[in-house]
């Protein structure tokens, strides 16, 4: 299986470069993947996709504002960081530019309240720091960094908040779970009403979720690991849903990677944390979930192979082809797919 494979032409002017004024009306594609047939929506009706008994699983991960721009001392030189995990208390592994610049040994100086050390250093721009600080970590953050928005935006971001979902809680994700930036409040209300039942899980969203595939071939691409947790009532509730048949729905596949490592590692839903660094492309047999919202992926990305493993790369190609000739808007703020039976 080729990277070459997963390739696709995106005219440049449909990278959506900014948020629609709504969360709830971005288009949604439904695609039936038993059948490849094609339904064009918009995303409040989704309601009429849910039913009652189903479970909707999101990742409740929140963005930190990761990305830093320091001085390097000594030298002067100016150095941008962008924090992907914290790896021990304060040690946080990077991704630094230019990581050229940046040896073991260096300090970084970002404000009179936060510097950070380089105590070890990886391929691929890879860095590990250890930051000293006056005050609270996450304050400073917030008034430092800024939100990791991906390199395909060039619009500035007016509300950081629209970098995250409605229901974001854990703070650690250096990148947002955008499938999820389609509800809102009133929706999700909508949803329960329904007779759906909403389980939250976690997965800080790192390296592994949004580095490109570099190798020819697809079986050779190795992920970074991401932090997961998954409470013992989210268990409770999803062991119940499947051994009644009924559909486990995940929004987005940061969840859909986090339901599969839990079912493959113990082969049921518990209560549970670690890292995962699961690569999901076709061949994938799911054990977890049933179906997904989505939004709609990079070419020769690890999320679009995952998406093509569910519903198979063939109809996942022509409904992207599809999308571009309707003028979908694709990436982090762009539109939604529904992949189900």
């Amino acid at each position: 299986m080729k990277t070459e494979d997963f390739d696709f032409d995106l005219p440049e002017e449909l990278i959506a470069q900014t948020p629609l004024l709504k969360r709830d009306e971005s288009k949604l594609l439904i695609l039936h993947k038993d059948t490849g047939n094609l339904e064009h929506k918009h995303f409040t009706d989704i309601l009429n996709y849910l039913q009652k008994g189903d479970i909707l699983v999101l990742n409740d991960t929140k963005v930190m504002p990761a990305r830093l721009y320091g001085v390097k001392e000594i030298t002067e030189a100016s150095i941008e960081i962008l924090m992907l995990k914290e790896k021990e208390k304060d040690e946080w592994e990077c991704l630094v530019k230019p990581a050229k610049r940046v040896h073991v040994g260096d300090v970084v100086t970002f404000s009179p309240k936060l510097k950070a050390t380089c105590t070890s250093s990886g391929e691929e721009g890879i860095r590990t720091f250890h930051f000293d600080y006056d005050g609270i970590f996450y304050e400073i953050l917030e008034e430092l960094g800024e939100m990791p928005l991906p390199p395909y935006i060039h619009e500035k971001l007016k509300d950081k908040s629209r970098y995250q979902t409605v229901y974001a809680k854990n703070v650690g994700s250096a990148a947002a779970p955008t499938a999820g930036f389609h509800f809102t409040k009133d929706l999700l209300s909508k949803v329960k009403e329904k007779g759906v039942e909403i389980v939250y899980v976690t997965l800080h969203v790192g390296l592994g979720t949004f580095r490109p595939v570099n190798v020819e071939d697809v079986t050779k691409h190795k992920m970074h690991s991401e932090f997961y947790m998954m409470s013992q009532e989210a268990a409770d509730i999803l062991n119940k849903a499947k051994g009644e048949g009924r559909r486990i729905i995940s929004v987005g596949t940061t969840s859909t990677r986090t339901l599969e490592t839990i079912m493959k590692t113990y082969g049921t839903f518990k209560e549970c944390s670690g890292w995962t660094d699961i690569f999901i492309y076709p061949g994938y047999n799911f054990e977890a979930i049933d179906a997904l919202i989505t939004n709609f992926h990079l070419p020769k990305s690890t999320l679009l192979m995952l998406v093509s493993a569910l519903a198979g790369k063939e109809n996942i190609m022509h409904a992207y082809q599809e999308a571009i000739e309707r003028k979908y808007r694709f990436f982090s703020f762009g539109d939604s797919m529904f992949i189900c039976k």
